[in-house]
């Protein structure tokens, strides 16, 4: 089984994460952010990645400190069922349409962590969610599972459509990039042997 449970607590955040690659997309998320919520539920549904997140944060605060924590931990959590990344497909590219509104994510479970965001919200809230972090949520994401991500918005107005659009591509290219290849024999995806560095 890949899996993994992270266990993360500071001054500012207390969190417990699990994640299982070859789950079913079940998912159980509480972060006090619901559109946060909203987002992770439909990560951990169209990526088929159980997930586990349950985030006490400094609310009273602002929601940087729950939104960049419970990214960080779930990149931990997703490079750690990952192991050594023998035998996955590595690569994940996905269009992702939502009604006026399509995305592209394309994405390197590399070992060098990268974010290239070319897009952007015409509202400051999506729900009670601050809408500048949505993109530091996939900076530290992509920093923590050592993940090359690259997000483009081709088109798109309505920004609750814009931004399911983006989370669905990136499970789509995720369960793409994490699925098991039978024909690597379990071998590592690079030809150096080894991801990073």
């Amino acid at each position: 089984m890949r899996t993994a449970k992270i266990v993360r607590n500071t001054t500012e955040t207390k969190i417990h994460i699990e994640v299982n690659l070859d789950g079913t997309g079940i998912y159980d998320v509480s972060t006090g952010i619901g559109f946060l919520d909203h987002m992770v539920e439909q990560f951990s549904r169209h990526s088929l990645i159980d997930v586990v997140m349950n985030v006490d944060g400094d609310l009273h605060i602002d929601q940087h400190h729950t939104t960049e924590d419970s990214a960080i931990a779930l990149g931990q959590a997703l490079s750690e069922a990952m192991g050594d990344k023998a035998g996955i497909g590595r690569y994940g590219s996905v269009y992702s349409p939502m009604d006026e509104t399509l995305a592209r994510v394309a994405l390197d479970i590399s070992g060098r962590p990268y974010l290239v965001w070319r897009a952007g919200f015409s509202q400051d809230r999506l729900g009670e969610w601050d809408t500048e972090l949505i993109e530091h949520w996939f900076h530290s994401v992509a920093q923590a599972a050592g993940i090359t991500l690259h997000i483009e918005l081709i088109h798109g107005q309505n920004n609750h459509h814009i931004c399911e659009s983006i989370y669905k591509g990136f499970a789509r290219a995720m369960r793409q990039a994490v699925e098991l290849d039978p024909r690597k024999g379990g071998a590592v995806p690079s030809t150096k042997g080894q991801l990073g560095g």
